[in-house]
Parts: C-alpha cells; sequence; structure tokens
C-alpha cells in the first residue's frame, strides 16, 4: 500500500509525488498505472478547452480549477516519460525557463524590442534558427495536423505570407473567395463527385485573416449566434401552442427573420 500523508497545502513538487503514487506498480491505482501517452491524448485537448471555456466566462475559480487539471497532464506524461529514463519533470521545466530566456533577449540580454510587434519578430526568428527552420517547407511542414482545421489553415497562411503568398488586402481576399465560390457552383452543377468546399473555407480563413479576425473565434460567436436563434425560434413556436419542428416552412422563416432582427437589436 502507497504510504502518503495529506497536507493542508500542496506544491508543484507534491503534484509530481502524487503523480508518481498513482502509478507505483505497487499499490497505486489501475487505471492511471494503464494509462499511455495515446490512450490520454484526447484528455489533455479537452482539458485545454476547458480552461478556454474558463476565460471566457471570465470565472476565476473555474479557471483556477481548469489550470490544475492541465498541469496534471503535464504531470502525467512527464512520470511516463520518467519511468522509461527519457526525461523527467524537472527537466520539462528548465527546458521551458532555457528557452523563454533565449527568444528574450529584448529583457535578458541585449537585443532591443520596444513593441510587442518588435518582440514577436525576435521570438519567431530565434525560434527558427533554433529549431534550423530556413526554409518555406521546414516552417509550413512544422505547423502540426493536429491543429483544428481552421487554426491550421490561418497558421500556414501566416507563414506563407513571409514567402509573398498573402492577399494584400479585404477586397482581394473578398474576390479569391467569390472564385473559389464561383468553382463550387459550377461543380455542384456538374455533379462533381467531391466539390471544392475545403477551397472555399480555406480562401474564408484568408478573408478572416485579412479583416484581423480569428477564424476560430468568427466561427465561434457565428455558430453561437445561430444556436441563440434556433432557440429563440422554438420560444416562439412554444408561444404559439407548437413545436418547431411542426411548424410550416413560411412560418419557420418568419420567427428566423424576427430571432436575427431581435439578435441585431442587441449587438
Amino acid at each position: 500500500m502507497v504510504k502518503f500523508q495529506p497536507k493542508e497545502h500542496y506544491t508543484m513538487q507534491d503534484l509530481v509525488e502524487i503523480v508518481s503514487l498513482l502509478r507505483d506498480p505497487q499499490g497505486g491505482c489501475p487505471w492511471d498505472r494503464e494509462q499511455t501517452h495515446q490512450s490520454i491524448r484526447m484528455n489533455f485537448i479537452e482539458e485545454t478547452y476547458e480552461v478556454i471555456d474558463a476565460i471566457d466566462r471570465q470565472d476565476a475559480h473555474l479557471l483556477q480549477e481548469e489550470l490544475g487539471d492541465v498541469l496534471l497532464q503535464v504531470a502525467l506524461h512527464s512520470q511516463m516519460e520518467a519511468e522509461a529514463g527519457r526525461f523527467t519533470f524537472d527537466e520539462v521545466c528548465d527546458g521551458i525557463c532555457k528557452k523563454l530566456v533565449y527568444r528574450h533577449p529584448h529583457v535578458f540580454g541585449e537585443m532591443g524590442a520596444v513593441t510587442s510587434g518588435e518582440a514577436l519578430v525576435n521570438w519567431e526568428l530565434l525560434k527558427n534558427k533554433e529549431k534550423g527552420r530556413a526554409t518555406a517547407k521546414d516552417r509550413l511542414e512544422s505547423v502540426p495536423h493536429s491543429f483544428p482545421a481552421l487554426m491550421r489553415a490561418a497558421k500556414l497562411q501566416k507563414r506563407a505570407a513571409a514567402y509573398g503568398f498573402d492577399c494584400e488586402n479585404p477586397q482581394d481576399a473578398l474576390q479569391t473567395l467569390k472564385q473559389q465560390i464561383a468553382q463550387l457552383e459550377s461543380a455542384l452543377q456538374q455533379g462533381q463527385a467531391v466539390p471544392p468546399v475545403g477551397d472555399v473555407l480555406f480562401a474564408a480563413t484568408a478573408l478572416c485573416r485579412s479583416l484581423k479576425q480569428d477564424p476560430e473565434q468568427a466561427l465561434t460567436q457565428a455558430s453561437d449566434a445561430f444556436m441563440q436563434q434556433v432557440i429563440r425560434c422554438e420560444e416562439m413556436a412554444a408561444s404559439q401552442g407548437t413545436c418547431l419542428q411542426d411548424v410550416s416552412d413560411e412560418q419557420r422563416n418568419e420567427f428566423w427573420q424576427q430571432a436575427k432582427q431581435e439578435q441585431s437589436s442587441k449587438t
């Protein structure tokens, strides 16, 4: 049986010890012992999104809790590597500290940076040098495939922009989007098996970037607005003693237009 003395206040080192005890072959937790990087891979993603949700809710108590859950994922993956003899949690901390010092020469060195933009330029230059990314191929292929599709598209476009592949203004980006939509319409009319919907989404991402909007946030806001409008339509149908799925197309459209007007008046 694992021996552990509960404390009133725990530290980072306590977390590392607790995770080690949970995975102890002699008396640890059966579930924790069975986990691998792959088996809890999605847990990391879920916990990260829950942190984002807490930030969006401006809920400090929830944010504290969710940050702890993310920290647990870091400790778990580090412990697995420690057991394999490859690296420890302390080495993870050492690595990020060295990276922060190296990539902030305007704070810890002699290089100057007056604005946040200059600081970001320094960061990117040093990051590419550190990782040996000398070509467009290096920089583009280093964008993770596991990113959400819109995020990955925006990141690829941003890096390609350094090589001249970018729309100079929103009008150019909008024109490209219109061209992609026209190609999609043509493909649909011709009964093409796989119409180029992805090209439309990619062009829409470029338009977001040209307007200084994050495509993920833009789509999230549009999704939230759609959800609220459908809910409002359901409320209007209920006020007339019926279900939303039972109303006519004409009535549903009237509800929709009213819901859009109500939402527009709030913004």
